[in-house]
């Protein structure tokens, strides 16, 4: 009978004080290329996080590598978030930054991040070239990494994990923010490596999976389920709809009908041209979707209009009826935005508790303030009921399952009943339940009058009430029309 390549053996894991995995048992035989799944919260992370010891626990985790593959003995994984630092090896970093030219040049390049992985692991650069070019990154080398956004550092991460090529590699949510050519050609480099010897652990909810993928379980009470298909994994329960508090029922108060007016706007970092003579008109009520490849500007975008990049007073930009860079402050328009993005949540405060993470939307602030009034004080505790999470308040917000994270930050977004939603890829690492909760809750706010700006790639996780399209391809608008029809 052949030996495990990994053999799990009454494996116990805490965390936050609750115990996640106990006394759990699993073997990967070779051949067996697996995908976890089911409820957030479950435990998934953690169970990859503990395969490679990055976490601890007690019980038995061991390896048995096969000599004869042309493949690293060892087990690699990738996280769900791209960990960097800066040239002087610290990870301070904040939202805003990743848009300053100055302090940009804080941080590697990703061809000399790339260089140094190679380096360690006794790499050849050349290896990792038709990875690159598979995943539409090769464009990226003499970005920095704090540049990146969320779904390039997806890609970063990815390129790595492929050019090593290790016996076990273990992927925690893979598909997080890569469009849909990116997936293709991921799930098609994945089978390659499991044809070569490998053997793959998926922690994803996504129903586009390499055809090599042959097991799938999930987690029950601390316990590896095994389950016949990604059919049957358990998803959260339905939502039960609920009444919107009345302060969000109100349309919110705008200065004419224009939001935004964007006037052949165009942004460059030395020679790489990010967005090139972009016009566009956002009008009160309007419901946007914007998409584009990784890469394709959208974040750049996003940013001249929430008031984060410095290079929107080199423009002409109307925003709210008045021109930038003649008199408003960035606090001025922040006032009248409401935003989501993976940035924003990857950099938010790990002190932050639910309750302060959802108060912080009337500062517009990531860390900590004083003196919230009384009525607002009330809208909090209104939020923290329609979303369910009274019971959740004072608790840590990254301690939560993501679902949960996701709602408390759409609470944030929309607590002060801004004229303009920015939600930007919302759902990402989100199953097809949580989505749809998601999705429909931002249906049932757009009535009431919202304008929205929503960024998405899949056509099946979009909100119904969306009815106009922008796409961006290379910094370039290639379709501004007035109708979803021909998505």
């Amino acid at each position: 009978m052949q030996e495990p390549v990994v053999h799990i053996t009454n494996l116990n894991l805490q965390y936050a004080g609750k115990a996640v995995l106990c006394g759990l048992n699993w073997c990967i035989y070779p051949g067996e290329q697996w995908v976890i799944g089911g409820k957030s919260g479950s435990g998934k992370s953690s169970l990859a996080k503990a395969i490679v010891q990055q976490v601890p626990t007690s019980g038995d985790i061991s390896f048995t590598f096969n000599p004869d593959l042309a493949l690293p003995a060892q087990a690699y994984y990738l996280s769900n978030w791209y960990q960097f630092a800066n040239l002087e090896g610290e990870r301070n970093f904040y939202y805003q930054q990743r848009y300053n030219k100055q302090q940009k040049n804080d941080t590697h390049t990703v061809y000399a991040d790339l260089i140094r992985f190679g380096e360690k692991n006794q790499l050849d650069f050349v290896d990792a070239e038709p990875i690159l070019a598979a995943l539409g990154f090769d464009n990226c080398r003499e970005t920095q990494l704090i540049a990146l956004s969320s779904g390039e550092h997806k890609k970063l991460q990815l390129v790595q994990a492929l050019w090593l090529r290790p016996q076990v590699l273990v992927l925690d949510e893979p598909y997080t923010g890569l469009d849909r050519l990116s997936r293709i050609n991921l799930n098609q480099m994945l089978d390659e490596l499991a044809a070569a010897g490998s053997s793959l652990i998926l922690i994803s909810n996504d129903q586009q999976v390499p055809q090599s993928i042959n097991r799938f379980a999930q987690i029950i009470d601390g316990q590896l389920q095994q389950i016949s298909g990604m059919h049957e994994f358990l998803q959260d329960e339905q939502r039960k709809a609920k009444v919107f508090p009345y302060f969000l029922q109100k349309a919110p108060s705008v200065d004419g009908e224009s939001l935004i007016d964007l006037r052949n706007v165009s942004v460059r970092y030395d020679e790489k041209v990010v967005l090139k003579n972009v016009s566009w008109s956002v009008k009160a009520g309007e419901k946007w979707l914007l998409q584009g490849h990784n890469g394709s500007g959208k974040s750049t975008l996003l940013s001249l209009l929430n008031g984060d990049h410095p290079q929107a007073y080199a423009n002409e930009i109307w925003l709210f009826g008045k021109k930038r860079g003649t008199g408003e402050s960035i606090w001025d328009i922040k006032e009248k935005i409401g935003i989501i993005s993976p940035e924003l949540h990857w950099y938010f405060d790990k002190n932050a508790t639910v309750w302060h993470t959802i108060a912080s939307g009337f500062y517009d602030s990531i860390g900590w303030f004083l003196n919230v009034k009384y009525e607002e004080k009330r809208q909090i505790e209104q939020l923290l009921d329609f979303f369910d999470l009274l019971a959740d308040k004072d608790k840590l917000l990254h301690t939560l399952p993501l679902g949960k994270q996701r709602l408390a930050l759409l609470a944030r977004t929309i607590i002060k009943n801004p004229p303009l939603l920015i939600l930007d890829e919302p759902c990402q690492g989100l199953d097809r339940a949580q989505t749809a909760h998601f999705n429909a809750v931002v249906d049932e706010l757009s009535a009431f009058g919202k304008t929205l700006i929503y960024v998405g790639h899949y056509e099946a996780q979009l909100p119904n009430s969306l009815d106009r399209r922008l796409v961006l391809e290379q910094g370039e608008v290639i379709i501004n029309e007035y109708t979803l029809a021909s998505v």
